[in-house]
């Protein structure tokens, strides 16, 4: 399921846009947001890979919005001024979907999403090769042995993670949070943030729903995965 939001300050226009999600197999609407502030509060707490967005919003305009994310979803924007397309498609959208809206239109827009998350997924699953100890990641056009016990944290960058290292600068490698949270062992490596994976075995310091790494790295644990990193820490306490 490929989770999206919904954002258009217009509540006619917004339902139905949620509407037609609602319609759609392989997408889960997670909110209808009337504004930027809204989806950000969302997307804080959301691992959200989709976002339908209008342009012409009060405070902060759509495209404004999707300037200012450091970790950019999929794009399919949803408004009734042509004269943004350009600037649309400079800011990498997938779709530019002029109002009224057909379902038509709009699915064809989702699944032009669904297909570039399933090549992306290919592609990064060939570049990541992993067993019981430790991990083979591309970078920089090498393969990079790289054990489990060494990493720290996964850092999420939009298009790419950072795994940082115990004594050894960080590596940046293409691949999805998602795919590498799969392929990690879930009894040694936990997500507790849309953006973070911790190893829990080097996790020594929390405070304040933070995770602090080096006296000076605070890793936030997100509404989202609070319980279940709560469960741990019970099970573990002395």
């Amino acid at each position: 399921m490929i989770k999206c939001i919904a954002i258009d300050d217009e509540p006619l226009a917004v339902k139905k846009i949620a509407g037609y999600i609602r319609k759609i197999p392989f997408l889960e609407l997670v909110a209808e947001c009337r504004n930027a502030s809204e989806a950000m509060s969302i997307m804080s707490q959301n691992d959200i890979q989709l976002l339908f967005i209008d342009i012409n919003m009060p405070d902060i305009n759509g495209m404004d919005f999707v300037k200012s994310l450091a970790n950019k979803p999929y794009i399919v924007f949803t408004t009734a001024y042509s004269e943004y397309a350009v600037e649309g498609f400079q800011v990498e959208a997938v779709d530019y979907l002029l109002k009224p809206i057909s379902f038509g239109n709009l699915l064809k827009a989702a699944n032009k999403v669904k297909n570039l998350i399933e090549l992306s997924t290919n592609s990064q699953k060939e570049s990541l090769r992993t067993t019981p100890n430790h991990l083979f990641v591309k970078s920089e056009y090498k393969l990079i042995r790289i054990e489990l016990d060494n990493i720290k944290y996964i850092e999420s960058q939009h298009e790419y993670i950072k795994i940082f290292l115990i004594n050894s600068n960080p590596v940046m490698t293409q691949i999805s949070m998602k795919n590498i949270e799969e392929q990690l062992p879930s009894d040694r490596f936990m997500r507790v943030h849309r953006s973070f994976i911790v190893n829990l075995a080097r996790v020594s310091v929390i405070e304040r729903n933070r995770i602090v790494f080096d006296d000076k790295i605070y890793i936030p644990v997100s509404e989202q995965y609070k319980e279940k990193f709560q469960e741990y820490i019970d099970k573990n306490f002395v």
